[in-house]
């Protein structure tokens, strides 16, 4: 499953703290979490499912200073691209800051097919 692979290949960037939408209350930076913001389904002409899964990942990384989240976040895009399953990279980095936190964050986009028959 695309989510499980994610997160092996992402824990060791983030000391294991890899989420599913966000993190727990109290997580200490860094962290990153994960969101399936789209993909594209997959049919036969009659109307069949076919045996793959597309999900377009959003991954964002949450750190204390800007250089800390551009950097893990350059580290997760190199390690998507060594999963096992076809990875393209949709778009460069995206900064963001929360100001209740004073966490600066970077995020990016993965297009991730699977074969389900696996």
């Amino acid at each position: 499953m695309i989510e499980t692979k994610l997160v092996t290949q992402l824990k060791p960037i983030v000391g294991g703290k890899v989420f599913a939408d966000v993190a727990p209350s109290g997580t200490t930076a860094p962290w990153a979490v994960y969101q399936q913001v789209g993909g594209t389904p997959t049919q036969y002409v009659e109307q069949a499912m076919a045996p793959l899964r597309n999900g377009l990942f959003q991954i964002t990384v949450w750190a204390s200073t800007r250089s800390e989240a551009t950097m893990k976040s350059l580290l997760i895009e190199r390690e998507m691209l060594k999963l096992d399953m076809a990875v393209e990279v949709v778009g460069s980095l995206r900064s963001t800051h929360d100001p209740t936190t004073q966490l600066h964050g970077s995020m990016q986009d993965f297009s991730i097919w699977e074969n389900t028959d696996e």
